[in-house]
């Protein structure tokens, strides 16, 4: 497990071996931020916390570089925690396992936390060097950018001093960021009522799973199956032939990432048990011939279980299940002038039964803000005509608009040209960067995005390719050496 330290360069590696072996899952970061101050202490380093848990760190110019325009290098401290099923791992005490595994760095069975744990550690290691020159330098590792971007919406203007933003969260070495997609929160809840469960039947847990899952922004075009939406249209297909009565739901965790897992406790009639097991070969076959290419692995289960203590009434079964069939997933619109670039997307991402409600939770994502108002009235709408007893919409957050003029741009491409032979490709993305908060708050400042390549992030499949890692550590060193002056 300890070879990741041994990878080259050092300075990247050794910082994120130890950022593996801090928890830190979105909304449980103190450990690590208690890690982060310790470290800042060791190595004389000035760092300080802000209010809403935000670390930052300065390091003055190396000589002959003060009169450069001063850099802030930004990524974020939390980590998405997605394990699967069969793996025994506790993200709020376990360390990450990684290892390498031929070109790539991944986890036993968990996230990696590559995302954006690459971005902090580039900072690190940028901090307590001492042969790299470079103007005034700051640090920003915001908090629980994950789950709500808390950190850089709580943020204060006027605490940074530098003019320029270099974030390190993005996931495909060779391309610049200069634009990402805005997001909006959905809540909405269905309450039943609890009936007794009838006689003479068996319970079962329906599962589906064996899905690659993924960012919800990043991979949300890439056609992979969403396991609520597989999970409700089993049970519009077969509830009626077979007497299904759910009980209870449960599927996705995350509101930013694509459900692999979701699962029904449910009871039919005992005598339909082998129309059932037919009915999950069926939509297995089903599911599988459509998503071939894509979901190799999934599976459609059903595992007799105890029976459970009363069932969701069967009005809110109906209009439960109907509306996560209508509900919007996946993209919407592309960018008309990018067409490989998703504009507008949802990911439902959450479905679950607790205490008499049903939960569920989708995140809207687009580069246009007229577009998202728009895909969250059609979701408003899907779920009024099933009367659902609440509708949400909350955690609302700006995009970063392109800037065709920025200097940073204009730099950083003929760096790479220098250094790689070839232009770097200038994109959007369509995932909720910190810039389109930050920027708000400092509208002086000129951004970038870029990073190291990391696929499959959110999900256990997360990987970081080792060579991109050496070539995102060279290019950001390039990058420092060649600041403008102010």
């Amino acid at each position: 497990m300890n070879s990741i330290k041994d990878l080259k360069p050092t300075a990247i590696w050794q910082n994120f071996y130890k950022l593996t072996q801090v928890p830190r899952p979105s909304n449980h970061e103190e450990q690590a931020r208690k890690f982060m101050l310790e470290w800042a202490k060791e190595n004389n380093i000035e760092a300080e916390i802000d209010e809403v848990g935000n670390i930052i760190m300065r390091k003055p110019a190396t000589p002959g570089m003060e009169n450069r325009k001063g850099v802030i290098l930004q990524g974020h401290l939390d980590m998405v925690p997605q394990k699967n099923e069969d793996t025994d791992h506790d993200f709020e005490k376990d360390p990450i396992q990684a290892y390498v595994d031929g070109e790539w760095v991944r986890a036993k069975g968990t996230t990696l936390g590559a995302d954006n744990g690459m971005g902090v550690a580039a900072g690190m290691a940028m901090l307590t060097a001492t042969d790299i020159p470079h103007g005034p330098l700051e640090v920003l590792i915001t908090a629980t950018e994950e789950t709500g971007m808390d950190g850089a919406n709580g943020l204060k203007p006027g605490v940074l001093k530098g003019d320029i933003l270099l974030n390190l969260d993005s996931e495909t070495e060779g391309e610049l960021y200069v634009g990402c997609a805005g997001g909006l929160d959905s809540t909405i809840e269905f309450n039943y009522k609890e009936e007794a469960v009838p006689a003479q039947v068996k319970a079962f847990r329906l599962g589906i799973k064996g899905l690659k899952g993924g960012h919800s922004g990043m991979d949300i075009n890439l056609g992979r199956g969403n396991s609520n939406k597989l999970l409700f249209r089993f049970l519009k297909t077969y509830a009626a032939e077979l007497g299904i009565r759910i009980a209870s739901v449960s599927g996705g965790t995350l509101r930013n990432a694509i459900p692999r897992e979701s699962f029904a406790l449910v009871v039919i009639p005992a005598a339909n048990e082998t129309k059932l097991q037919a009915a999950i070969k069926e939509a297995e076959g089903i599911y599988k011939a459509e998503l071939s290419a894509k979901e190799p692995t999934l599976q459609v289960t059903a595992e007799a279980c105890e029976l459970p203590a009363s069932v969701i009434d069967e009005c809110t079964q109906f209009r439960l299940t109907n509306s996560i069939l209508a509900c919007p997933n996946g993209a919407v619109r592309m960018i008309d002038s990018m067409p490989d670039t998703v504009e507008t997307s949802n990911n439902l991402a959450i479905v679950r039964s607790e205490q008499g409600k049903i939960i569920i939770n989708t995140l809207l994502r687009s580069s246009v803000e007229t577009a998202k108002e728009a895909l969250a009235q059609t979701i408003q709408a899907v779920f009024e005509l099933a009367k659902a007893d609440k509708i949400m919409f909350d955690g609302d957050y700006p995009g970063w608009k392109p800037n065709p003029d920025s200097a940073i741009l204009k730099e950083m491409q003929e760096i790479y040209e220098q250094l790689y032979g070839k232009k770097p490709a200038v994109m959007a993305v369509h995932a909720g960067l910190e810039c389109g908060i930050l920027g708000s708050k400092y509208t002086h400042w000129d951004m970038i995005s870029f990073g190291p390549t990391i696929c499959s992030p959110h999900s256990p499949d997360e990987r970081v390719n080792i060579a991109s890692v050496g070539k995102f550590w060279e290019y950001l060193k390039a990058t420092l050496k060649n600041i403008p002056a102010k």
